[in-house]
């Protein structure tokens, strides 16, 4: 490309190469009824039992595992994977419709919920059950003494009042008199009222601080309402636990539920892209997943208070970060080549795509420029397409012949232009042995950030789950 293109010139050739791109993809795209927001999103997880537990709001709904699986006839007690499990929705959803499922998590938060939730579902018997009540009942820890102490990070410092802090604190003393299996059920109920009992919201890119913190957050005040106390929040969260593993195996015997779930769930600690790459080949029937979308969201930020009582500190945040999949201007480039040698084709492939070439160095001019709210764009958007095509190749290789690859993810926009999200990566599976089969599309597309449409204006984005097989 010619570095002296306008920005007009610019926009007109990335607008050309879409429509190209979605020439190419045309006849796959479905508006497909049954994909409401709820169903796409934790919306529809909010009243189930279980799953509501605890709100991870970057994650999608049971009933889209289980509408996904049954709509495409994926054969039955098959393998599963979900290479992003994030609180294990996939793995739990699959689970219970009789799949053996594996899972990748790298956050501590995830693995700590999905380890939970697997205690909760296969381990707890009536005595751990009866533990439980006794500490709803009789609120233990407010008799104890603070011996343990709530690990904290900067990002972190002030946020409860000074009540909740010391409160968590005799929680946490008091919890280790139980036994493992009780042990981590109190810790799940206490990573479930963290944001509740604070003075912060999870606000996608950061945490919104509440101004009876003393802290701002933004040019605006901002007041996230009632806060409960500790000993509210956290009697109502094992109540809610308690209600539901009652009502789950109602009619039955903790063991004698146990026995009749067929689908054995496995988690696998730490980043896909080392994970995936020591798994042997054509071993799964299908991959369900949400990969982080290229939106600048931060999770390191977003669930600090969870990732501070897990005992995270400074250094492992920030390599955390660098960790994860990049989707925020703080990822540096990986040097995915030194990683895994056999990425080549999938660097290749991303290398050879028009569309996000000509994004990147747009991206790139606007820069140079001094046009972009933050510098770390471009690299951003390189690292997030570059990484998925190795993902994506990964993927390509465990799955069986004819075998589905269902992907939930949004569309995005910078400096103006849209970024059509679902076709390049499509594109980039077709080139790596995935044949498109549909792009699944919400009737009813998403807006622009605040800031894009204050600049360009409203124009609903696609928010889409891309269905793909594995040609044979």
């Amino acid at each position: 490309m010619d570095s002296y293109l306008s920005d007009e010139d610019y926009t007109r050739l990335i607008a050309r190469l879409d429509r190209r791109l979605f020439k190419k993809f045309e006849q796959a795209f479905v508006a497909d009824p049954a994909l409401t927001r709820p169903l796409v999103s934790f919306q529809a997880n909010k009243q189930r039992p279980v799953y509501r537990w605890y709100k991870f709001k970057e994650g999608f709904s049971q009933k889209l595992v289980k509408y996904l699986v049954e709509s495409w006839k994926v054969g039955d007690r098959g393998k599963l994977l979900d290479p992003f499990a994030g609180s294990g929705t996939t793995l739990f959803a699959a689970s219970e419709l009789g799949f053996s499922v594996d899972g990748i998590e790298l956050l501590p938060v995830g693995q700590e919920i999905i380890n939970a939730r697997h205690c909760a579902e296969r381990e707890l018997d009536e005595k751990d059950m009866e533990s439980l009540r006794r500490w709803q009942r009789d609120k233990p820890w407010t008799q104890a003494e603070r011996r343990q102490f709530l690990n904290t990070l900067r990002i972190t410092n002030g946020a409860y009042p000074v009540e909740t802090h010391w409160s968590i604190e005799r929680y946490l003393t008091q919890s280790e008199k139980e036994n493992t299996r009780v042990k981590i059920m109190l810790k799940l109920a206490l990573l479930c009222v963290l944001e509740s009992v604070s003075y912060t919201r999870k606000d996608g890119q950061y945490l919104r601080w509440d101004h009876r913190s003393g802290r701002r957050s933004g040019k605006k005040l901002f007041g996230k309402g009632y806060i409960p106390s500790f000993d509210e929040a956290i009697c109502q969260k094992i109540d809610e636990i308690l209600s539901d593993l009652d009502q789950k195996h109602l009619g039955g015997d903790l063991f004698e539920e146990r026995d009749r779930i067929a689908g054995p769930v496995t988690l696998f600690r730490g980043s896909c892209l080392d994970i995936l790459p020591t798994l042997s080949g054509e071993r799964y029937d299908a991959i369900v997943t949400s990969p982080p979308y290229c939106n600048r969201y931060d999770y390191t930020r977003t669930y600090a208070l969870e990732l501070a009582l897990l005992g995270t500190d400074e250094q492992d945040l920030a390599a955390l970060r660098q960790r994860m999949l990049s989707c925020t201007v703080e990822n540096r480039e990986k040097a995915l080549m030194r990683i895994n040698p056999k990425w080549k084709s999938a660097v290749e492939v991303a290398d050879n795509q028009s569309l996000l070439q000509t994004i990147i160095e747009y991206l790139e001019a606007q820069k140079t420029h001094k046009r972009l709210n933050n510098n770390g764009l471009p690299r951003m958007v390189k690292g997030y397409f570059y990484e998925m095509a190795c993902v994506i190749y990964e993927c390509t290789r465990v799955l069986k012949k004819n075998g589905l690859m269902f992907v939930v993810n949004d569309n995005v926009r910078y400096a103006g232009v849209g970024i059509s999200v679902d076709m390049i990566l499509s594109d980039i599976a077709s080139e790596l042995g995935l044949r498109m089969k549909k792009i699944l599309l919400l009737p009813k597309g998403k807006g622009n950030s605040s800031q894009q449409m204050g600049v360009h204006g409203r124009e609903a984005l696609r928010k889409c789950v891309y269905v793909w097989e594995k040609q044979s």
